[in-house]
């Protein structure tokens, strides 16, 4: 590949050719002079070391990586064509060989191993060459049935889905389980605070409940993701923004929970006891009342996963939740969300469909365990 010169070099080339010829740059004296149509830069030595000319030849991307050789090669090319009043044309010249991760091949040696390719020149009606070359496309797995290589076959982007579905039931699962911690933990501090104190506390704390249990959840969680993809916000950012949104959200009802328990339980001796022997206040919450409406808590904490994780699914279905490449149930549906995609590659969201109503139906029956083996009054 082809040196690439700084933008100091180039500018100060640029104003030598209305001088005397000569400039420093980069620590090196240089001479330039004008022959035919090019300018040739000479260092101390009197080698060539590059040429300005009229055209310039550049990658797409503005990377000035290309050979001299191929350069020189192009411009040669366009000037002919430009006589000749052609518009297409095309040239064969060696380059770089690359593997299919965009590699370069090298030989033994180290050196680069390069292969003859045509390069294709258009003209356009801007008086602008384009160069185009063969390259060599990886074809990819796109949509391939299941198989012996792949139990669940492979999606728009080759991936496996089998993999996919197991790693986006990690991110699943973690976003239910972070969800319905950060609303027991606001529920329970809260409610405690509303339970216990009563008076202006307790009405000011369920007001503010009342209040985010008339939040419209769903359109919020929309226009949030809609903010966030105006944003152009990283995926994993997006995902603990999710989490957060949903868990502030969601602990109203926690929180009347507990502090219904809290009214219930503060006037019992035990607590009586607890203000007899001088106990601070925050021990008498958290220390003995919060830990007998521990079982209710788990079993609304057990109810409510499988919520948590259709919320989740579903704005990550609708494109407003996690992103990908970023693998959740959800996301794996959105990849084939069209009718037509749906009919023709139900391999894919078919068993993430089945596990989404698994996991939710087995978190509700855990709950529902749970409550009765908690209630003396539905044993048997």
């Amino acid at each position: 590949m082809g040196q690439k010169t700084s933008k100091e070099m180039n500018l100060a080339a640029l104003l030598a050719t209305a001088g005397d010829g000569t400039f420093e740059a980069e620590g090196q004296k240089w001479t330039i002079a004008r022959e035919d149509l090019e300018w040739i830069v000479r260092d101390g030595s009197g080698e060539e070391f590059m040429e300005l000319t009229p055209y310039a030849v550049r990658r797409y991307n503005g990377d000035d990586t290309m050979e001299y050789g191929l350069k020189k090669a192009l411009m040669e090319k366009a000037l002919q064509m430009s006589r000749d009043g052609e518009k297409t044309g095309s040239i064969t010249y060696g380059l770089p060989m690359q593997t299919e991760t965009g590699e370069y091949v090298t030989d033994e040696e180290g050196n680069l191993s390069y292969q003859d390719t045509e390069l294709k020149l258009s003209k356009r009606d801007t008086g602008e060459f384009v160069v185009n070359c063969q390259q060599v496309i990886y074809v990819i797995n796109m949509f391939d049935g299941p198989s012996r290589e792949h139990w669940l076959g492979t999606d728009g982007d080759g991936f496996d889905v089998f993999s996919r579905i197991m790693y986006g039931g990690r991110v699943s699962l973690m976003v239910g389980f972070v969800v319905v911690f950060l609303e027991t933990f606001l529920g329970v501090i809260m409610g405690g605070l509303s339970g216990y104190y009563g008076g202006w506390v307790d009405m000011l704390i369920m007001r503010l409940v009342d209040i985010f249990y008339c939040l419209p959840s769903m359109p919020i969680m929309i226009i949030l993701g809609a903010l966030m993809d105006a944003m152009r916000m990283d995926t994993y950012i997006r995902l603990l923004i999710m989490m957060a949104a949903l868990g502030i959200m969601g602990w109203a009802g926690v929180a009347r929970l507990v502090r219904g328990q809290i009214l219930m339980l503060r006037e019992q001796e035990f607590m009586v006891a607890t203000e007899a022997t001088g106990i601070r206040v925050k021990d008498r919450i958290f220390h003995h009342l919060v830990p007998n409406i521990m079982p209710q808590l788990i079993v609304q904490a057990t109810m409510g996963m499988g919520g948590v994780i259709l919320t989740e699914s579903t704005l990550s279905f609708l494109g407003l939740g996690v992103k990908h490449p970023l693998a959740t149930w959800g996301t794996i549906i959105n990849s084939v969300s069209s009718a037509s995609a749906m009919q023709h590659y139900a391999f894919i969201w078919i068993p993430v469909g089945l596990l989404i109503c698994v996991t939710v139906i087995a978190f509700n029956f855990v709950g529902d365990g749970l409550r009765d083996a908690y209630d003396p009054k539905a044993k048997r």
